[in-house]
């Protein structure tokens, strides 16, 4: 076979790549596009294969004064950054980029080329036109309030639903959609997002004229079935009326909210010629909300429905391009007209106060405060060495046999409840810190401890697996996790439903999972557990985030330790990811 990259004639792609910053599938695509277009300039060529590249940093442009400085990574490598001395000079960059057939200069125009350079951003065509609808919805809806509502009514339903069962910034977040278009409700784990939703919605029911359609989505199956249960359990506190309707309510997936059509990645039923029908659209878990999937939402949005986002945008951003809840929190305030409500919950009602509280300290990136705050001995987050294990394996031998045990015995509650109380986190899949290694580390550990299974089964009680695709059919969706169970009629994958509630599905009927003694933070992201060991990286690894650092903490519940050494917790603290986008700006 011909190595793709032997086929480069020599110039500045090809000492990029060979530099390992870009893959041959974006020199590819710049060299196709080049002749396509009658551009035969590699500094142009350039900067079109490293707007492709990042892409696949999450970015919707390139930001080209820092080009040098885009890292590409994923959970097993991560390309190696463009050397500064292979990049043009950057005015005359910009110079040869504005004059090139390749390229749409400025905000307006038909955008037939590829690439649009807007100041300092190049962009991928389609990525402005995409961030583009969002802006411009955005911008929109907030600029023309809703039907006005009864103040009457509403102060008649903040005394009933509100006072002294909310926190100030839960009762500010449930009063601000009755009088705003569109509204974000921010924050981590145990914030009470969820109670705050629930109120939120039942204000809403007061207060606007009947009857009211509420839809609820999710960005995944899993996010939409923890929401769904999450709200649930709130209805119970609720008048029984606001209860029932709520209780109603089904969550779903974005993607099947908008009704997709088969063959078409971002083809969906319902746009701006046929919206939804609803007058409240709820999106959980907004952080994983890519700009693509978030401008097909406003695109079919109705122009007087209210939409409430809520999630945490602190935490990882989604996989694909796009960090828009992080932009929307951050967009400046303008100077006239309205502006989005954004509405931070900052009080932590469920996890130990000392997570909380070192959580905060990563989100702000303060690495003194964060190694202070853990060497002062608070309880509930230690840091451990990288070589002491000890511990470790006696928290994962604990959990796994106490698993392993109620799974041979057929008691479910029990199994789950096992497998939700410890969560052995890495933020690599292969290598030294990642999944692969540390799952068979578990397992060595497990069987020593006379667990008596069989590794090289495919099935066995006790065995903890993810899923990893969507089986709306079976019931079961990517990020599910459950455990195998012996049950009278032979095994059963078990998966939790909220409570008491389990649903169970035959093991020979599953295809896609895994088996996870250990996690990666990333599919960690929307789950929580009693406990968690994070396995820190070397200061090296680009994976070492403050957002991954920030996800895997606020996993859990009641007890974190990290396994690393202080240099990489205090790189994890300062190194914040970064994504290159205009968005904030054109807010």
């Amino acid at each position: 076979m011909i190595d793709p990259a032997t086929s480069l004639r020599p110039g500045l792609l090809a000492d990029v790549h060979l530099a390992g910053a870009l893959s041959w599938a974006d020199v590819h695509v710049a060299q196709k596009l080049g002749h396509l277009f009658g551009e035969s300039d590699q500094r142009v060529q350039l900067g079109l294969a490293l707007a492709v590249r990042a892409l696949r940093a999450g970015s919707t442009c390139l930001e080209l004064s820092h080009a040098h400085e885009l890292s590409v990574v994923t959970e097993d490598e991560a390309d190696a950054l463009v050397p500064v001395e292979l990049l043009p000079p950057l005015e005359l960059w910009r110079e040869l980029l504005a004059a090139s057939p390749l390229v749409t200069l400025g905000p307006d125009g038909l955008g037939q080329r590829p690439l649009r350079l807007v100041g300092d951003l190049l962009y991928l065509e389609r990525y402005w036109q995409e961030e583009s609808v969002v802006a411009e919805q955005l911008r929109t809806r907030r600029a023309s309030a809703p039907a006005p509502v009864s103040a009457e009514l509403l102060d008649a339903a903040d005394r009933e639903l509100l006072s002294e069962r909310v926190d100030a910034d839960q009762r500010l977040a449930a009063l601000a959609p009755a009088l705003a278009s569109v509204t974000v409700v921010a924050g981590g784990p145990g914030t009470g997002k969820t109670h705050t939703l629930a109120r939120l919605l039942a204000v809403l029911l007061r207060v606007l004229p009947g009857p009211v359609s509420i839809a609820l989505a999710a960005p995944t199956g899993k996010a939409a079935m923890r929401m769904q249960e999450a709200l649930a359990g709130e209805t119970a506190d609720l008048p029984a009326d606001l209860g029932a309707e709520l209780g109603r309510l089904q969550a779903t997936t974005i993607h099947r909210l908008l009704g997709w059509v088969p063959g078409g990645r971002h083809r969906f039923a319902h746009h701006a010629g046929n919206p939804l029908p609803h007058d409240i659209v709820v999106i959980d878990e907004t952080s994983m909300v890519n700009v693509t999937l978030m401008a097909r939402l406003l695109e079919a949005l109705r122009p007087q429905a209210r939409l409430v986002l809520v999630g945490d945008p602190d935490q990882l951003a989604p996989v694909e391009a796009g960090a828009v809840l992080a932009d929307i929190v951050a967009a400046p305030v303008p100077d006239q007209g309205p502006a989005v409500p954004v509405v931070r919950l900052r009080r932590n009602h469920r996890s130990r106060a000392a997570i909380a509280t070192v959580a905060e300290a990563v989100r702000v990136g303060d690495p003194d405060q964060v190694v202070e705050l853990i060497e002062s001995g608070l309880d509930g987050i230690t840091l451990a060495g990288s070589a002491a294990q000890t511990g470790l394996r006696q928290t994962v031998t604990e959990s796994g046999l106490a698993m392993i045990d109620a799974a041979r015995a057929g008691r479910v509650a029990d199994a789950l409840a096992a497998v939700d109380q410890h969560r052995l986190l890495c933020a690599h899949r292969s290598g030294p810190f990642g999944v692969a290694l540390w799952s068979r580390q578990v397992e060595d550990w497990l069987l020593a401890a006379g667990a008596g299974f069989d590794p090289f089964d495919t099935w066995y009680p006790g065995r903890p697996v993810l899923v990893t695709q969507n089986n709306p059919e079976l019931g079961v969706f990517n990020g599910d996790t459950g455990v195998v169970v012996a049950a009278d009629d032979g095994l059963r994958v078990c998966f939790g439903r909220g409570g008491q509630l389990h649903h169970d599905v035959s093991p020979f009927l599953l295809d896609s999972v895994q088996t996870i003694h250990a996690m990666t933070v990333h599919k960690a992201q929307g789950s929580q557990f009693e406990q968690v060991s994070v396995i820190l990286p070397t200061p090296d690894s680009p994976l070492l985030t403050r957002q991954l650092l920030y996800t895997a903490i606020t996993r859990a519940k009641s007890g974190v330790t990290l396994i690393g050494s202080v240099e990489s917790l205090r790189h994890a603290v300062v190194n914040s990811a970064q994504r290159a986008s205009g968005l904030a700006g054109r807010l």
